[in-house]
């Protein structure tokens, strides 16, 4: 490790993110800024002049992705870092925006210290991360890395049925396929944990050891309506009633497999959705999230056994898988590189793993990558109230930045 430990300057973090946060800060100081929508190209048009006045040259890929780069000594592959600008409705201003603030922040961090490179860094803001208007989720590294077919996502609508290629033509940033990102030395992204482990535990730094398994399915139920006055219950099919036995099965029996094991009821339309109508129809989702592939087979077991489940009605029922991820392991030399930076600036820390979904893990994919996470106070994201300590943001900074110039000397 570099003994000659290297700092950001005190506030920069926190005036950057700020800075960051006007482009759709809501009124109750959060940030909606959907993916390609006005604040979305005004937060872009911001990322780049403010890579450009650093001297770093900008390029931006077919998917809209944009890419600051400060030149090395040697040719080599670049050291990535990034995450993304895009937020849900009424989220906060940490979520995304500080893993490109992080690569801001390390690359100027440089310049100010008269630090060229040994090989080029590179910032990147990765576009459509939240998937909150078009949806997948993580949709343009997920195209970079073959999950996702561009002709597919291009094709998908928002809300207004307006697609997302004709929302990215509209902010004018569309680039060339051949400036996707291909090859790099290490991507590196730092983030919110989005979980309430690090706060907890009152430590500040996050090793993040992997994005853990996880799994979707929809249940669709069919009963028959009736009038809710007339029909006695013994003679009723009721679908809502079924949908209640199924939660209860799938609840009692995923909850005593492992206590890791996360689990979400997250959507279900009940029809017609009338108070004098029996439901002839309900549809819900059950998600669950597993770092253990083992642990992951058996609960898609449990789900798909509940198409013969013993309910109190008559109806059918059917099962669909809607996706899944396999868990997603980052490579253990960063991993290990990022504890060590951790250690020799004396923050507290731990090896933790990611439930939620991010951009590193597709990366992950095709170039050797790791995540550091910092606090998320009371575990709070996707909402205007996500909160962290300003101090928490910084030494995640902190820890990237001199994991980059280990891995410089390293290479």
């Amino acid at each position: 490790m570099n003994k000659n430990l290297l700092l950001v300057k005190k506030g920069n973090v926190q005036d950057k993110l700020e800075k960051f946060a006007d482009f759709g800060r809501t009124a109750n100081d959060g940030v909606t800024r959907l993916a390609l929508s006005e604040e979305d190209r005004l937060v872009r048009d911001y990322f780049c002049n403010y890579c450009e006045n650093l001297g770093l040259v900008v390029e931006v890929d077919d998917m809209g992705n944009i890419y600051g780069t400060l030149e090395g000594v040697e040719n080599k592959p670049p050291i990535v870092i990034g995450s993304h600008l895009d937020t849900v409705k009424k989220g906060g201003k940490f979520d995304g925006a500080l893993g490109v603030i992080a690569g801001l922040e390390v690359i100027e961090t440089l310049i100010e210290n008269n630090i060229t490179p040994k090989i080029p860094i590179t910032v990147v803001n990765f576009t459509n991360e939240e998937g909150a208007r078009f949806e997948p989720s993580m949709m343009s590294s997920g195209v970079l890395a073959g999950k996702f077919q561009k002709t597919d996502m291009m094709m998908s609508k928002d809300v207004n049925g307006i697609s997302f290629k004709e929302a990215l033509e509209s902010i004018n940033y569309v680039g060339s396929i051949e400036k996707r990102l291909k090859d790099a030395t290490a991507f590196l992204e730092l983030h919110i944990e989005q979980g309430p482990v690090l706060d907890h535990h009152s430590i500040s730094i996050g090793v993040v050891d992997c994005v853990v398994g996880m799994v979707c399915y929809e249940i669709e139920i069919n009963g028959e309506s009736n009038h809710a006055g007339t029909t006695p219950m013994n003679m009723r099919k009721d679908a809502l009633f079924v949908a209640n036995d199924l939660i209860s099965t799938v609840q009692g029996n995923l909850g005593r497999l492992d206590e890791q094991l996360v689990f979400t009821i997250g959507r279900m339309n009940v029809h017609p959705n009338i108070h004098t109508v029996i439901p002839n129809k309900v549809i819900f989702t059950i998600e669950a999230r597993h770092k253990d592939p083992q642990v992951m087979k058996q609960v898609e077991a449990i789900i798909e056994s509940l198409a013969n489940a013993p309910t109190r009605e008559t109806a059918t029922i059917q099962i669909s898988k809607l996706w899944d991820r396999d868990t997603v392991w980052f490579e253990p030399q960063l991993r290990d590189s990022v504890e060590q930076s951790a250690n020799a600036l004396h923050y507290s820390h731990k090896r933790v793993v990611s439930g939620a979904g991010h951009d590193a893990q597709f990366i992950a994919s095709f170039i050797p990558s790791t995540m550091i996470f910092v606090p998320s106070i009371n575990g709070k994201s996707h909402m205007e109230n996500e909160k962290t300590n300003w101090d928490d943001c910084e030494q995640g900074v902190n820890v990237l930045l001199n994991t980059v110039l280990n891995l410089m000397e390293g290479n």
